[in-house]
């Protein structure tokens, strides 16, 4: 059986304050510095407001299973929050599910991830003689709570004139027809189209130097588990403000 299709959310924004924050990849010490500039940001505005996460929380950066907790908690006074699936999430459900073996997902960066576990990926495999048992070892010692965070997120938050998603959207299909595959993993049929997107498309998964702004979408990854700068737009009454860690 394959993939269990994700929710995909809808939501009117016009009159939330919504923050975006790019792809944080273990980096829990700047999720925590962008979650203190969004509140210090926040405290003029008045009403309800909402963060949205990207994606891609885990692998590479040092601190995943810090950051997956903390997502897992009530979000700050005054704020909703919106998890968004990436692609290593749904990578590391398909290690646990079968279907993505050991070697390819540590390929991923994913020997941080198990790190931040308590697991230690160079010595497991000296323990396990087979790689059955090494799979079922771990299987059974990532947090299920984690786990099953992981399984809920949805995979893309539609409103009236943004859509926030993790890769992009393929241009010549619309939102409704969007497969999720693509929503996580497109890049040059997204990132180099000529088609006219048909709202703002907020995203990450491309790594960037600087936030990539283009008319039609918002690249938010700025490489934060290498570079220390995890990215943010606020999006208010039509406009957008970006900020850094």
């Amino acid at each position: 059986m394959g993939r269990q299709p994700r929710p995909r959310l809808t939501l009117d924004i016009a009159e939330i304050p919504t923050y975006a924050i790019g792809d944080i990849h273990g980096r829990y010490d700047l999720l925590l510095k962008a979650e203190q500039a969004i509140l210090r940001d926040g405290a003029r505005l008045h009403g309800q407001k909402l963060i949205v996460t990207l994606g891609d929380y885990i692998d590479r950066g040092p601190e995943s299973a810090q950051v997956i907790a903390h997502l897992m908690e009530p979000p700050p006074d005054g704020f909703d929050r919106i998890c968004l699936a990436g692609n290593h999430e749904i990578a590391m459900l398909d290690y646990i599910d079968g279907w993505l073996s050991y070697d390819d997902w540590m390929r991923m960066g994913s020997a941080e991830s198990l790190k931040s576990y308590g697991l230690d990926p160079e010595h497991l495999p000296l323990v396990f003689p087979t790689g059955a048992q090494l799979d079922a070892f771990l299987r059974q010692s990532l947090p299920h709570t984690h786990i099953d965070f992981m399984r809920a997120l949805p995979i893309m938050l539609d409103t009236p004139r943004v859509v926030f998603v993790h890769a992009g959207i393929d241009p010549m299909l619309p939102l409704s027809a969007q497969t999720d595959e693509d929503l996580v993993l497109i890049r040059h049929r997204f990132l180099e189209s000529r088609v006219p997107l048909p709202k703002l498309i907020v995203h990450g998964h491309t790594p960037s130097d600087e936030p990539d702004i283009r008319p039609r979408r918002l690249n938010l990854d700025t490489r934060a588990f290498r570079s220390g700068r995890l990215t943010v737009a606020r999006f208010w009454q039509g406009r957008v403000h970006l900020f850094s860690t």
